[in-house]
């Protein structure tokens, strides 16, 4: 069953295959004893790309809550118009249902975003329940891995 275990595997997170012809490139191969450094170099890049089990883990769970609420909302909206303008109880317009609709689907969308800059990106620390130090603390490590890729760009 190849379906299976790709449902249970995350996007960004590394195939487990790939992991283990990883640990075993260095024990075999004996170029990395002629050159240690380069060879750490190359398992300390592998380490800083991947995203820790944990971390990921919390990732998705508040993703789930920050974007899950209100796309619900969102999804469920049209049926609560449909119950009151079938029962007669409020005219509402139809620009005002897709307006209410559309602004839930978008801070769905925007939950997405929030929910994995809010969450904390080190192992062994939770964070807090809203994130908000978390958030401020993850976007400015992003804005500035950004401005120092766009500094390298211009440089080469």
């Amino acid at each position: 069953m190849a379906g299976n275990s790709s449902r249970n595997s995350i996007p960004f997170e590394p195939r487990q295959k790939k992991k283990k012809k990883e640990k075993k490139a260095p024990a075999t191969n004996t170029s990395s004893v002629k050159n240690p450094e380069k060879q750490k170099k190359r398992s300390n890049d592998a380490s800083l790309s991947a995203i820790p089990d944990s971390v990921s883990k919390r990732m998705i769970k508040r993703m789930a809550i920050f974007s899950g609420i209100p796309t619900g909302l969102g999804m469920s909206s049209f049926f609560v118009f449909y119950w009151i303008v079938s029962h007669d109880w409020l005219d509402i317009p139809t620009a005002a249902v897709g307006a209410v609709s559309l602004g839930l689907f978008g801070l769905g969308v925007l939950g997405l975003s929030y929910g994995i800059f809010s969450s904390s990106w080190d192992e062994h620390r939770a964070g807090g329940w809203w994130g908000w130090q978390e958030f401020t603390q993850n976007l400015g490590r992003t804005i500035q891995a950004w401005r120092s890729a766009r500094q390298e760009a211009r440089n080469d």
